[in-house]
């Protein structure tokens, strides 16, 4: 095998694997034969196109099965990421609760519901234990000082609504699954990237966009997967995007109108951006169904 079709093999990573079994030969053998001879480097142009016809090729393997299941799994997905990194920061004061909710995470992820029905629940009855002072479950009490990323203590701003707000709707998303009775996907471990980002960010905080790092980390990771649902609407013509999105922001909504009588006009521009980004989601598959009828 040469260096160009080692490179070419890499960069074919980028299709889904049955993409790659049915078609991955017929490409390769393409790429090679209008290749430059004697070259070892694919161009910008072929690396460009081969990525992104491969996240095409994956958003139209994503949109199969019922949108309203994906989109909601997908939702319920984003908020137990989100439910552990907020925990994250805090791991040596609440070891047994991290490592609840990383269960709770794979089991998400590996679409197995009825596993992480009681995870979520037990998960959020303690968050909401924490956020009210109440010793449920064990005899851990706030303040719980955090161990890196970040300086202040879990909830210490915030409340009991933003605390438990992305546990209920989880959980809520959780029973829904399992009581229709469809099956759900295996969600890829990139769901795993974004926890260092919003593991600084504590949804119950105030001043989102006063500066530092921590709220901008997770501002910036908030944005890229908004933009890429937007994208993935669009590509597809498909709402489940949409519906992942809107779960996500009744989350982030609950813990702003919590506080609603303290943001700053910043706080308030960031969530009418999340609302926007929503929207886009919601709108854009709908243009791309009528351009496909024209």
């Amino acid at each position: 095998m040469t260096t160009l079709e080692r490179r070419y093999r890499r960069l074919l990573l980028a299709y889904p694997r049955g993409y790659r079994s049915a078609h991955g030969d017929e490409i390769l053998d393409l790429l090679l034969d209008t290749a430059e001879p004697g070259s070892s480097l694919p161009s910008l142009k072929e690396t460009a196109g081969l990525f992104a016809g491969g996240l095409r090729a994956r958003v139209t393997q994503a949109a199969r099965g019922p949108a309203w299941v994906d989109g909601l799994h997908l939702g319920v997905t984003a908020l137990t990421v989100v439910n552990l990194a907020v925990l994250v920061p805090y791991t040596r004061s609440l070891p047994l609760w991290v490592a609840l909710s990383a269960l709770a995470v794979l089991a998400v992820l590996r679409g197995w519901l009825r596993p992480a029905l009681p995870l979520v629940l037990v998960t959020g009855v303690k968050a909401g234990a924490l956020a009210t002072g109440t010793p449920l479950l064990d005899h851990t009490l706030l303040p719980v000082f955090p161990d890196f990323l970040v300086d202040s203590a879990l909830y210490s701003t915030g409340g009991l609504l933003g605390a438990v707000a992305g546990h209920v709707l989880a959980f809520a998303g959780l029973l829904a699954l399992a009581a229709c009775g469809q099956p759900v996907r295996t969600r890829s471990w990139c769901w795993l990237l974004p926890i260092p980002l919003l593991a600084a960010a504590d949804p119950a905080w105030l001043g989102y966009t006063v500066g530092a790092p921590p709220p901008q980390t997770r501002i910036i990771a908030e944005f890229v997967l908004f933009g890429l649902g937007i994208w993935a609407g669009r590509m597809a013509g498909d709402l489940r995007w949409a519906l992942a999105s809107t779960i996500y922001l009744l989350a982030v909504s609950v813990s702003f109108g919590e506080s609603l009588g303290y943001l700053s006009t910043q706080d308030v521009a960031y969530w009418g951006l999340l609302v926007l980004l929503t929207l886009f989601t919601a709108a854009v598959p709908y243009g791309r169904r009528r351009h496909a009828l024209r």
